[in-house]
């Protein structure tokens, strides 16, 4: 059997033991308190998560690639982070990549005890090939997820950057990192349910690690998205209101601009900004 005791993802919550009896609005505003301290709990590794940036954005300008991996709720947020990245940054699916353990039927139904395999973790980054110009995320909200700690080690032999999410500081994980990005988040709300606090922390992280080194490698035009993929029509619209913000014109102007430019906002604002 696994110690987990000592692990304070896994420890009662002192400030929740009564939460089954408050009246709902307590409640909830219990639940709201606890979560800022996942925000708090940002604030100590700022200069890790700048590092880890640096290093993302880096990883794209020479041609490498970023992948995240995990199991349960993490593994579901680093590939959630993954998945958003080619609609809003224009990139292609393979620049950045969210790994599952159990792979993408985890997704939607849990699958526990995948993350229990070393060897299986490991496989899965061994074939993926990953090369010294990529970075790789382990996040986990204990530190001690096999499966991660396996992918973790792979990615090391293949001289790529590791770097680790975690609620428990020095744990296993953070430990196999080159770049620790962890926190102690405290114990949850709902005892060992670190979809809570834990995954908020994890969620913040990961949106600055992917956001960031998209703005420093010239996805982003102020603070104005300017490679969306305009898949339907309200991405369409959106484009034309970005180009108008851009070149100081109608929205209507901009969407004929536009579709003479194959809806690329980056080439219309080249050709006519002034």
């Amino acid at each position: 059997m696994i110690k987990t005791d000592k692990i304070n993802t896994e420890k009662r919550n002192p400030n929740t033991t009564h939460i089954d009896r408050l009246p709902t609005s307590e409640m909830v505003a219990l639940m709201h308190a606890e979560s800022r301290r996942a925000f708090d709990a940002v604030d100590g590794v700022l200069p890790q998560v700048a590092l880890a940036v640096d290093k993302i954005a880096g990883a794209f300008e020479s041609g490498g690639h970023l992948y995240y991996i995990g199991a349960g709720t993490s593994g579901r947020l680093g590939v959630l982070d993954a998945s958003e990245c080619p609609p809003t940054f224009g990139v292609d699916p393979s620049l950045v990549v969210g790994i599952i353990a159990g792979g993408d039927k985890a997704l939607r139904r849990s699958s526990e005890g995948a993350e229990d395999s070393c060897e299986a973790g490991y496989e899965e980054i061994k074939q993926r090939n990953l090369a010294c110009n990529d970075v790789l995320v382990g996040i986990a909200a204990s530190g001690r997820t096999p499966y991660v700690l396996g992918a973790m080690a792979a990615a090391k032999e293949a001289g790529a950057t590791v770097c680790s999410i975690t609620s428990t500081p020095g744990s296993p994980i953070d430990q196999a990192a080159d770049i620790r990005l962890s926190a102690d988040t405290g114990p949850e709300v709902v005892t060992g349910s670190t979809r809570l606090k834990a995954g908020t922390y994890q969620k913040l992280i990961l949106n600055m690690l992917s956001t960031c080194a998209m703005i420093k490698t010239g996805r982003v035009y102020e603070n104005l998205m300017i490679c969306v993929n305009p898949s339907n029509d309200k991405l369409k619209a959106r484009c034309a209101n970005i180009t108008a913000e851009i070149l100081g014109i109608e929205p209507e102007e901009a969407y004929g601009l536009l579709e003479k430019n194959d809806f690329s906002i980056r080439a219309v604002i080249d050709k006519y900004k002034k």
